[in-house]
């Protein structure tokens, strides 16, 4: 089995909103209300992406500013067609070397991404970093092992015809995105008062092509499995998902999400 990374895309917004961008969006809006950031705060949003996390913090946060922040370029175009609104701006950078000064940004958030650079330690560290004193640093990662269930259907089913396909499930690869990981992870870049929390949200879907069809834009590990794969084993992972998503006698299917979030405060003196 090829190494995973090399699989995975993130150049095309269009094709990943409508497989995780549209979900990402609800998960945003209760991890904002739990984050409980005073008004007119500067925010960083690191691996921003499509802007899910930007704009909720633009509609729900009264924000001073937010930079939106991605390794993709195509991202970071894409976002920033979609926000008009110039309390925001997005650019280029690496989440593991922030292009900000110390001490710069009230609130450090970021949605769906640590677990996919390759120091998620480093990562915190830099966002830790930046964060003023008394700033909030704060994440939400999928349950993927469990709660995330429109990918844990996927990759179910994908092993079931191909064990090898296990070594790609990100409930597999992703150890941090469960609580104690996390929160030790936190802990260990010297931040404050950490909590994790759960953030459940539906995913229903109106019917089997709403579900399947995002797989089809190769953003992201599981897409860019199915796309790697020859056309008659695509179609039997897609007849096999037919069959044991739960389904209601008008083709919807209802789902959950559940995302694992995680905050702390940055340290009032640092040594």
């Amino acid at each position: 089995m090829p190494d995973p990374k090399k699989r995975e895309q993130w150049s095309a917004g269009d094709l990943y909103e409508p497989y995780v961008g549209r979900w990402s969006r609800k998960v945003a809006a209760g991890f904002l209300a739990w984050l409980q950031i005073a008004p007119h705060a500067q925010w960083l949003d690191v691996g921003c992406g499509t802007g899910a996390l930007t704009q909720a913090v633009l509609r729900d946060a009264q924000p001073a500013s937010v930079l939106g922040i991605d390794a993709s370029a195509a991202f970071v175009d894409f976002a920033q067609a979609l926000t008009p609104d110039p309390r925001a701006r997005y650019q280029v950078g690496d989440a593991q070397a922030l292009p900000l000064a110390d001490q710069s940004v009230d609130a450090v958030v970021s949605g769906l991404m640590l677990n996919f650079v390759p120091s998620p330690a480093s990562a915190l560290a830099e966002m830790a970093r930046i964060t003023r004193p008394g700033g909030c640093v704060a994440v939400y990662l999928w349950d993927y092992a469990e709660g995330m269930e429109l990918i844990r259907h996927f990759w179910d089913a994908a092993t079931r015809l191909n064990p090898a396909a296990r070594e790609l499930d990100e409930g597999r690869r992703f150890a941090i995105c469960r609580p104690e990981p996390l929160s030790a992870l936190f802990e260990q870049a010297g931040l404050a008062r950490v909590e994790v929390h759960a953030l459940d949200v539906p995913t229903p879907f109106q019917d089997f092509d709403d579900y399947w069809s995002p797989f089809l834009g190769g953003q992201g590990p599981a897409p860019a499995y199915v796309m790697s794969l020859p056309e008659p084993e695509r179609l039997r992972l897609r007849e096999l998902l037919r069959e044991t998503l739960p389904q209601g006698k008008d083709g919807h299917i209802a789902l959950h999400a559940r995302a694992w979030a995680a905050r702390g405060r940055a340290q009032l003196s640092r040594t």
